[in-house]
This record gives structure tokens, sequence and C-alpha cells, in this order.
């Protein structure tokens, strides 16, 4: 569904992603491993369109898309759940989602989005009118996610999102995750938690300074000694 090649990216002269090359296959969890600044969320905002792409090519579904506006990629399918949540603290749960949808213009079909959201994630029908920023770390993670599914995508990028999270609660996104993937959803999950991802997907890779230095099954990279001695404790 998604392949970069050879992908650079630049933050002025700070050479941030330095020829990566992966692929995201339909209906799968591929997740992406690394330190603090090896580059995991810059390519998650490169994907995205945010961050430039100096050279390299990102296809979405066969069609290059690294020259296209933010706005555009989420209209053909990429949807991105940023780290830190970044949800609107000042609007209501129900603001939050409806703004998720704000490049679909039937009111009944974001009706029937905003339904969907309340059943798989029921809390969220509770507190539809209670502020985004008096919520729990747990539950506006799970309103970002909410967000992000109003978009409909066909992918979605995941940054951190045990980011700050109490072991349980970490638990019960990862299990959210897992279900988004059953129902059908393509997931690239950045992740500092490597075991917790790597259990969770599919296909994995580690990034090191801009550079991915290893991929493999994510069952393969539990295993991997360099894996285990650098990531998983």
């Amino acid at each position: 569904m998604l392949r970069l090649e050879e992908v650079h990216s630049h933050y002025r002269k700070i050479h941030a992603l330095k020829g990566v090359s992966l692929k995201v296959r339909e209906q799968s969890i591929c997740c992406l491993i690394g330190a603090n600044g090896a580059g995991k969320s810059t390519l998650l905002m490169t994907i995205s369109g945010i961050q430039p792409v100096s050279s390299g090519r990102i296809r979405f579904k066969g069609d290059p898309i690294e020259t296209l506006a933010p706005e555009e990629i989420v209209r053909r399918g990429v949807v991105q759940v940023p780290e830190g949540r970044r949800i609107f603290s000042d609007l209501t749960v129900k603001e939050n989602l409806v703004l998720g949808a704000y490049l679909r213009h039937k009111k009944s079909e974001v009706a029937a989005s905003m339904e969907n959201a309340f059943g798989l994630f029921p809390i969220l029908r509770e507190r539809r009118e209670q502020l985004g920023g008096t919520l729990s770390g747990g539950e506006q993670q799970i309103l970002a996610i909410a967000r992000a599914l109003m978009g409909t995508p066909s992918l979605l990028l995941l940054d951190e999102p045990s980011l700050g999270l109490a072991p349980l609660v970490v638990a019960h996104i990862m299990r959210i995750i897992q279900k988004i993937k059953d129902d059908g959803l393509t997931i690239l999950l950045v992740e500092q938690n490597a075991q917790a991802a790597l259990e969770l997907g599919d296909y994995g890779y580690v990034i090191e300074t801009g550079r991915v230095v290893l991929e493999d099954k994510a069952t393969a990279l539990l295993q991997n000694e360099r894996v285990k001695e650098a990531y998983l404790g």
C-alpha cells in the first residue's frame, strides 16, 4: 500500500532522513522503532507532506505523493495521529470528532462516522459533551485515534500512542489498535515501546540516525539479539 524509495529529508542543514526505504503492506501493522531523535516522527511528517522530501519517492497505492499538499494526502486516505495527541482542549469530544471529518461535506456521512466512533469507543459517547482537555491521558489518546478515523483513512499513521500512559492504559490502547487492524485498516506504528509494538505488529523496521538499519518480521525482531540489547532492555 505504501512504499518509500530512498527518501531523504532535511531540517535546514540537518540531514534528518538518509535514504529511507520501506514498505507497508495492506491490512497489516508495520512497526517503526528507534531511539529519540532517530527520525521516526520526521518520517511520519514526511509521509504526511508536512516535512518536505529532499529526494526519493513516496508511493501510496502506486501513485507518487511526495509533492502533494498535506490536505491532498489526507484526501487520498493517509491520516496521522500525531505524537502527544494534540486534541483541541477547549472543544468538546464531539467537536473534536467533527473536525476530524473536515474534508467530508455530507452531514449524513459525518453523523454515521461519529456513530461508528461511539460504537468502537463507548467512553467517547459518555464524554461527548465534555471538553477534550478534561479527559484522562488514555481518553485523550482514544479521542485522537477516533478523530483520525473520522476521516475514513485507508492508512493510519500512529506516532507514539503509548507516550506518557500507564502500563494498563498502554495495553488497552494496543488492543484498540489491534481491533482497528482486524477491521481492515492498515497501520504504520511508530513506538519507543518496542516490546509492545513488535508484539502487536506484523513487520518491523529499526531506524537509527535517519537510516533503516534492520528490518524483519516482528516476531523475528523480538528475538534479534541486537534489538533485545538496544530496545528491549
